[in-house]
């Protein structure tokens, strides 16, 4: 069984400490003014649509831009005047693969290992239990151009914590993968958990994978809206969602808006209704005349539900802004010239 042990771990109070932050772009805001603070070994949810300053406020943790104004801390440090000790402190899990294609990833790895100063002993100590980790002790010889999508991304889980950092920063790490290796790459993230205190900082567009967070903030238009943990965001929606089919779905619409004060809108799968307590609310529908239940289904609230309560749209709606778009290969290319 795997096992990695730290070295020269600093003690702080905060795993990540955001105070006041701004960045404007010109006479664009793209970070308006957000606070918040992540616990050390917590699993921390960032989502938000795109154009939100999601991404920008990510840049300035990860010292890849400088804030306007406010503050920022990660492990401890200071994302402006102690950019090394932050960048030291963290690790990284683009959406896109940024391994050399032609090293092994044992080669990779290695090459990590250097960037970061890392002692031969240290290497020998991590990199074994790791490769272990996400399961390519029969490929870590062989050259990434040959792993899969999945192996992939796996390796850079690996190399992401070869230098044992406070905190690890997922940015989409399941993007573009099939569902099957999803579940295969979150197996890796949950053990990792239970046996790391890293502290995790994740951003997805995945409502499943956000259901594993700790806690999670929804960032809209450069401001933080929510934060709280799933099932109180969930609880704070306050409405279950109430879908029907009938043979006239605007008569049925009017006739439940008339008899029931409840105002419906037409979906791709029926009539939806957001009501309090939707079990209780169906026997109504099926007295009310006019509406002729054909079937009927009852939802609790979702993530799904909060993100459209909090910004008014679905969080894979691909409303943007130009100038937040950091997209994970500037990230990645600003990172390199660190």
């Amino acid at each position: 069984m795997w096992h990695l042990r730290r070295w020269s771990v600093p003690a702080y109070s905060k795993a990540i400490e955001v105070d006041g932050l701004v960045r404007r772009f010109g006479d664009f805001t793209a970070v308006d003014g957000i606070s918040f603070d992540v616990e050390p070994g917590e699993f921390f949810g960032f989502l938000g649509p795109n154009g939100a300053g999601k991404t920008t406020s990510i840049s300035i943790l990860c010292t890849l831009l400088n804030p306007t104004a406010g503050s920022a801390r990660v492990a401890g440090h200071d994302v402006v005047t102690e950019r090394d000790a932050v960048r030291s402190s963290i690790g990284l899990v683009f959406q896109e693969i940024t391994l050399d294609d032609y090293l092994t990833g044992e080669e990779n790895l290695r090459f990590h290992a250097v960037l970061y100063g890392l002692r031969k002993e240290q290497v020998q100590e991590r990199m074994p239990p790791l490769i272990e980790m996400v399961g390519l002790s029969d490929w870590v010889d062989k050259q990434v151009r040959f792993y899969s999508g999945g192996m992939q991304r796996r390796l850079e889980i690996a190399r992401g914590l070869l230098h044992a950092p406070r905190v690890l920063f997922l940015d989409e790490p399941t993007i573009g993968l099939d569902p099957q290796t999803r579940t295969h790459i979150w197996d890796y993230i949950e053990d990792l958990r239970h046996r790391e205190s890293t502290t995790m900082f994740l951003t997805t567009h995945y409502m499943d994978e956000a259901e594993r967070c700790d806690r999670i903030a929804i960032i809209d238009r450069g401001r933080v809206v929510a934060i709280d943990t799933p099932d109180n965001l969930k609880a704070s929606v306050g409405t279950d969602t109430v879908t029907i089919t009938t043979d006239d779905e605007e008569a049925a619409r009017v006739a439940i808006a008339r008899e029931l004060d409840v105002e419906g809108e037409h979906c791709s799968s029926g009539l939806r209704l957001r009501v309090p307590e939707g079990e209780k609310f169906v026997p109504r529908l099926f007295d009310t005349p006019g509406v002729g239940v054909q079937s009927v289904s009852v939802r609790r609230p979702s993530l799904d539900d909060v993100f459209i309560k909090y910004t008014g749209r679905d969080i894979r709606d691909a409303e943007s802004d130009s100038v937040d778009q950091f997209k994970s290969s500037g990230m990645v290319q600003a990172f390199r010239k660190r």
